[in-house]
């Protein structure tokens, strides 16, 4: 590979993924993936796990926090280790290849799956529930609609980078309407003085401590995808300076709009009237925009349809970059000649895509995958601290006080273990999926361990599919 030029001198045809993602569309994706589903379906997790309005309120604001920890520590090394791949590079460079398959595994079989499928059956259900008022929408017919959803992101994801970027920002300017529908009439009812969903906002006699970590999955889940811009590193713009102000702006916005959404929610809407509602935001719709309520469920569908294109656009980055490092089939590092996009890690993430979605339901899903999404998580942060001590003479153009990833190290161990008294079925069940990851390590990638044979089976099979997809090698070094 040649040496990586940011001009136009490289050429229209030399194959790469370009520099696209400028501050505004960095931010863009930031907020796009992180309002998804979660503010329209969490409210309801946090109340019944935490036991009452007050606490709940408490616990979006220490999420907001924690997510502004964790994303600080990831700005820092989005700017000192230069790859795209996230979480993936970031454990491999610190704590070495096994942790960092580990967490790719698990990002393949399980977390990728089964967080697209959490927030697109959200898309589907949004989208056509009001069809079926007052009755429920068949569970069938919200899968259907959602798998054509994901059909149509991967499609536009593959077609074009700067497409998918623009509808990217697009879709964040939708999510804030959404947002402020919801947070207006909620403050002009609290400033009228209807403060009587408030009056018990401490009531002790719900509050269950061993159900909190669940109460932690479902409010984190909804800031989920501050870590997203650094999938794309290599493609940002001035990363040194993009990559902090894109975090630092994007989650105080998000936490203000979050508090204050869930403040207007409980204003409207007593206790036992989140939890017994489906769908949060179309129930404090029918009760305050009379009406115009249809507009929610539409806004809340684009935003998630929003939160599924960048998930789907930067995680197929973690694939792309895993394959670069040869931890991963060498199919997956490859761009389409003429749309100069990642299309053979786009499209072999749906097959799980498709299985999660028609074998699970929402809150299943999100305890099955937080597991291992946030134990990663934490290891991630941990070793950021590692990796300052081993590498003092490395360049750190955006630094962060040590307590900052120490704080969202522990936090993250400490959630996940709790998780397993809280919820050992489901979290029992990721952590074993995660280690089935150990055998494929040892013999398949590991020094690489296949048989000549079946190297050249697999050699033989990668080359088809690259002339189908009419795919290539990047040619230009980009990091």
């Amino acid at each position: 590979m040649g040496n990586y030029k940011e001009d136009s001198n490289d050429g229209e045809k030399t194959v790469y993924l370009r520099k696209k993602i400028n501050l505004v569309r960095a931010i863009s994706l930031t907020i796009g993936t992180i309002v998804g589903s979660g503010i329209f379906i969490s409210p309801k997790g946090v109340l019944k796990n935490s036991g009452n309005v007050g606490l709940s309120l408490i616990i979006w604001l220490i999420c907001g926090i924690l997510s502004m920890f964790g994303a600080l520590s990831y700005a820092e090394l989005g700017t000192s280790i230069k790859k795209s791949g996230g979480h993936y590079i970031y454990l491999l460079e610190t704590l070495g290849p096994l942790p960092a398959f580990l967490r790719l595994w698990a990002e393949f079989i399980m977390i990728r799956p089964a967080n697209i499928a959490v927030v697109s059956l959200a898309f589907g259900r949004y989208l056509i529930e009001p069809l079926f008022l007052p009755c429920h929408a068949p569970a069938i017919a919200v899968k259907l609609v959602t798998s054509l959803g994901i059909s149509l992101i991967i499609a536009l994801n593959c077609w074009s980078v700067s497409w998918s970027a623009n509808i990217q920002t697009a879709f964040a300017v939708l999510k804030m309407i959404a947002i402020a529908l919801i947070i207006v009439p909620g403050m002009m009812a609290l400033g009228a003085g209807q403060i009587e969903n408030f009056q018990d906002a401490f009531d002790s006699s719900l509050l269950s401590l061993d159900r909190l970590p669940l109460a932690f999955y479902s409010g984190m889940f909804a800031y989920g995808g501050w870590f997203y811009v650094n999938f794309v590193t290599e493609e940002i713009v001035n990363p040194e300076r993009t990559i902090p102000i894109t975090v630092i702006v994007s989650l105080i916005a998000v936490t203000i709009g979050y508090i204050l959404t869930n403040i207007s929610y409980y204003t409207i809407l007593t206790a036992e009237e989140v939890l017994a509602s489906e769908a949060v935001a179309v129930s404090f719709a029918d009760r305050t925009l009379k009406g115009f309520s249809s507009v929610i469920p539409i806004l809340v569908a684009l935003s998630c349809f929003g939160a599924l294109n960048g998930g789907i656009f930067a995680s197929s980055r973690m694939l792309f970059a895993a394959s670069r490092e040869g931890q991963w089939p060498s199919l997956f590092s490859m761009i389409h000649i003429q749309r100069q996009t990642p299309l053979p890690a786009l499209i072999l993430m749906m097959p799980l895509i498709f299985l999660m979605v028609f074998m699970g339901d929402i809150y299943g899903l999100l305890n099955f995958y937080s597991f291992s999404r946030w134990f990663f998580m934490g290891l991630v942060t941990l070793g950021l601290v590692i990796h300052r001590y081993r590498h003092p003479e490395l360049p750190r153009p955006f630094k962060v006080p040590l307590f900052i990833p120490c704080v969202f190290s522990a936090m993250c161990i400490f959630i996940v273990t709790m998780s397993l008294y809280s919820d050992p079925v489901n979290t029992g069940i990721g952590c074993a999926i995660t280690l089935t990851g150990l055998p494929v390590y040892y013999l398949l990638v590991h020094k690489s361990r296949r048989s000549g044979s079946c190297t050249g089976m697999f050699n033989s099979i990668t080359e088809k599919l690259q002339v189908l997809m009419q795919v290539i090698p990047q040619e230009i070094r980009t990091y």
